[in-house]
């Protein structure tokens, strides 16, 4: 059987007699629940081939046939699906709506490159060597975070986005939507966020060392009907929007719009801007109520657009510089009965963690939030090592493994000069690939907390979609492979196997159109000399 350089890899896999023929009378068969993968194969398959791919009924001949079936052989769970080819038709089974959908993105693997394109480039038949594959993911939690705060993404390249994380199997999106240098969606009872805080007047070119500056205006926003439209999209193929405003750091740009919500006794903060460099600023929410119904109110208009049970509410980054200066601060501080301004932080933190706890949703947010304590029901993203993981789960709460050492993909690909803006340490395709996400330092039982991975695009350095591209892929296909299937131990894994089907999915990519980093380094339009980056030599420490 010829090896379709299926990725992420399946479970189980074999060869069948038969083969299918794809043509003008292939049909569809949508059992009940699988309409929405009934439709994304016309778009999309439909598209490429040029086929109709007309509805059909039950016991038609020549059909692609979806079904539910949560007790099916082969699709455990919602997100499991049994994929079978042979000369009288195609059936995908799901454990749930899900799994019928990864079914399809497997299928449409099979049919070849051209199945990506969106519209034909030749007319032909279509034939799918019979085969049967039977398959379900590891993590439940596989996602990529974009930050669309330092370098705004337009919608269309948002929703392009969605559709490449669907193509890989990944079913969490993590959007970043506020930081110090620009707030990203709308919130009806503060027009100001967007008026003011959406847009920056200039932006440092390459890291905040860099002596080079773009002189024009940035910035950009969602609509809350955009959002709707995103969170739409992204649930048509089984992809959870989990939205990010940072607090009680990251939020300059909130304070410049509305003054009142920073450490007025320390700074004049009528004076602040939408930050316009990189890096960490002291300019921190202060700690007083004002501030918490602030915030209340931004969650409450959150909360009525991104049905996502998970809320990510930063609280990372957070100098004390200023609650230590602030008499108001210092006074919250003694009223709370609390030890120090990381106890204060907790607070901050374990409020909003009651509040959406008492609206059904569950608070996330970075490792910072274990400091003074952690918030009962909080869920970690464990970014600066393993170690805020390690220490969450063995207190029994929720971890996301995302170690900037392994997956921050803004880290640079390769050492050599020719990278653009080299940051951070050299991470590359095989580095992604043997990343394992649950550390061995965890029990079997604390080890069921780890409930995912993730990968991190953070755009300071990534002023396009292009510039995503390139730092994106080819490893973020690692990273789904990583997050999906069950790989040995790292150092056991086949990664020339892995290249080997990496082959065929290049020519995905590039059907897809993406820009990722060819295997021999950087094209002369990816490149950027002469900007400045940081980066750091040797292995990143295992932390």
């Amino acid at each position: 059987m010829t090896d379709p350089g299926l990725i992420p890899a399946p479970r189980a896999r074999r060869a069948t007699p038969g083969d299918f023929v794809l043509d003008e009378h292939t049909v569809i068969d949508a059992g009940p629940g699988t309409e929405g993968t009934a439709r994304w194969l016309r778009g999309t398959i439909g598209a490429a081939t040029g086929l109709p791919l007309a509805p059909g009924a039950a016991g038609d001949p020549h059909a692609v046939r979806l079904r539910i079936d949560p007790d099916g052989a082969g699709a455990p769970g919602p997100e499991g699906y049994r994929l079978d080819v042979a000369h009288s038709g195609v059936t995908i089974l799901g454990g749930g709506a899900a799994g019928v959908f990864w079914g399809a993105q497997t299928l449409r693997q099979l049919v070849g490159p051209e199945a990506f394109r969106r519209a034909p480039v030749a007319q032909r038949q279509w034939t799918l060597p019979g085969t049967s594959i039977e398959d379900r993911p590891r993590f439940r939690w596989r996602g990529s975070m974009l930050d669309v705060a330092r370098h705004f993404m337009p919608k269309d390249g948002v929703l392009r986005f969605i559709d490449l994380l669907a193509a890989h199997k990944l079913n969490v999106f993590h959007f970043h939507l506020s930081d110090d240098q620009g707030w990203r969606v709308e919130i009806k009872r503060y027009p100001k966020l967007t008026e003011h805080a959406s847009w920056r007047s200039r932006t440092k070119y390459g890291h905040r060392a860099s002596p080079l500056w773009e002189d024009k205006p940035h910035g950009g926003y969602y609509t809350q009907d955009d959002i709707r439209e995103i969170v739409a999209y992204a649930a048509e193929r089984h992809i959870s929007v989990v939205p990010e405003v940072d607090i009680p750091g990251h939020s300059q740009a909130a304070i410049s719009a509305y003054p009142e919500l920073g450490n007025t006794d320390v700074i004049d903060t009528t004076t602040l801007s939408v930050w316009d460099s990189w890096g960490v600023t002291p300019n921190v929410l202060a700690p007083t109520d004002n501030v918490l119904r602030f915030y209340e109110g931004v969650f409450e208009e959150l909360l009525e657009l991104f049905p996502s049970t998970f809320v990510h509410v930063g609280g990372d980054e957070c100098p004390k510089d200023q609650w230590k200066q602030s008499p108001a601060a210092q006074a919250r501080i003694k009223e709370l009965g609390l030890a120090d301004e990381d106890e204060l932080q907790s607070w901050f933190i374990r409020h909003f963690d009651s509040w959406l706890t008492e609206r059904g949703r569950r608070l996330i947010g970075w490792d910072e939030i274990l400091e003074g304590g952690l918030a009962p029901g909080a869920t970690v993203s464990s970014w600066r090592g393993y170690a805020g993981g390690i220490a969450a789960a063995q207190s029994g709460h929720d971890v996301v493994m995302c170690p900037e050492q392994q997956v921050y993909l803004d880290h640079r690909q390769h050492g050599g000069e020719n990278e653009p803006v080299p940051i951070g340490y050299v991470r590359t395709l095989e580095d992604v690939y043997r990343f394992e996400p649950v550390p061995p330092q965890l029990t079997p039982e604390q080890a069921r907390h780890v409930i995912g991975t993730q990968a991190n695009l953070w755009t300071e350095v990534m002023e396009s979609q292009a510039r995503v591209d390139y730092q994106a892929f080819p490893r973020l296909v690692a990273f789904s492979e990583v997050a999906w299937s069950v790989l040995p131990a790292p150092e056991e894994r086949d990664y020339a196997g892995f290249g080997s089907r990496m082959t065929a999915h290049y020519a995905r990519l590039d059907a897809l159109g993406v820009g990722y980093r060819p295997p021999g380094g950087p094209l002369p339009w990816q490149q950027r000399p002469g900007v400045l980056g940081r980066p750091i030599e040797g292995a990143p420490p295992n932390v």
